[in-house]
């Protein structure tokens, strides 16, 4: 795997992000690949609540200044860079005052869902996928971690499906036990098609459930991981179904050279 670049696209990240399941396995995975000679990229998005001085975040002018179409909505992009100390990793930040400048991250004080989630979603795929064109970096694989990174499968095999720069890439996509209840804007589906993708595509997104939204991200993945020890019944039996090279949990002990391993020889193995 030396010298292989390998995208990590995920919700979550400590140290920027208090201390989850999926923040703690999305930067430990990147890391330890990154010590054995991977080369690789973090991307999340830039939530209010992230300290930007203490973790010196600073905008990349060269990367921001595009606007993204959101629904027949231009929405600016404003890419922010940091990096790990004593990793000599960079993540770098999707970021929007409309969608991510609040002070909270996924819920209201109320505990409710943003109604915008759906388009930060749809925001933070097409802000990866366009600020990687930019930097003209080709993953050889790109690992999604979390819900609101979970719409860039479908992007990437439909809208984006013509860009040569991710001809070769493969998609890996890690499944937590972290159903956020209820659903997102039943519109979000609108606002897909809104992207000429095809109805075919999107059935799942009929009603946006955690587990809808992760059965639409697994239909548009090379292969699985499973990031929770315990995950639903049904998510389960749609890996199955599908029957893509897939990963059984691990822990942080053993996480290093199970996914280096299931990169090299399940992953790209792949014709």
């Amino acid at each position: 795997m030396k010298d292989k670049r390998i995208l990590y696209v995920s919700s979550e990240v400590v140290p920027y992000l208090p201390e989850t399941e999926m923040a703690s396995t999305a930067f430990n995975a990147a890391r330890k690949a990154h010590s054995k000679g991977v080369q690789t990229r973090i991307f999340m998005p830039k939530f209010g609540v992230i300290n930007e001085r203490r973790h010196q975040l600073h905008e990349v002018i060269r990367l921001s200044g595009m606007n993204l179409i959101i629904n027949d909505m231009d929405m600016p992009l404003i890419i922010k860079v940091a990096s790990i100390p004593k990793e000599r990793m960079q993540v770098y930040f999707i970021d929007n005052d409309e969608y991510f400048k609040r002070k909270a991250i996924f819920t209201d004080e109320d505990d409710k869902l943003f109604e915008d989630n759906d388009e930060r979603a749809i925001f933070f795929a097409k802000g990866v996928i366009e600020t990687v064109k930019k930097l003209n970096w080709a993953p050889d694989i790109i690992h999604i971690h979390g819900w609101m990174a979970s719409l860039l499968p479908l992007y990437l095999r439909e809208y984006y499906k013509e860009e040569a720069l991710f001809s070769q890439s493969k998609i890996v996509t890690s499944i937590y036990n972290n159903d956020f209840g209820g659903t997102l804007n039943t519109g979000l589906i609108d606002k897909v098609k809104y992207d000429k993708i095809d109805d075919s595509k999107i059935e799942e997104l009929q009603t946006p459930s955690y587990i809808n939204i992760l059965k639409n991200a697994i239909a548009n993945s090379d292969a699985l991981i499973k990031g929770s020890e315990t995950i639903s019944d049904e998510l389960t039996q749609f890996i199955e179904e599908k029957e893509k090279p897939f990963l059984d949990y691990q822990t942080e002990e053993t996480l290093t050279e199970a996914y280096l391993d299931f990169y090299a020889n399940k992953v790209l193995a792949q014709q």
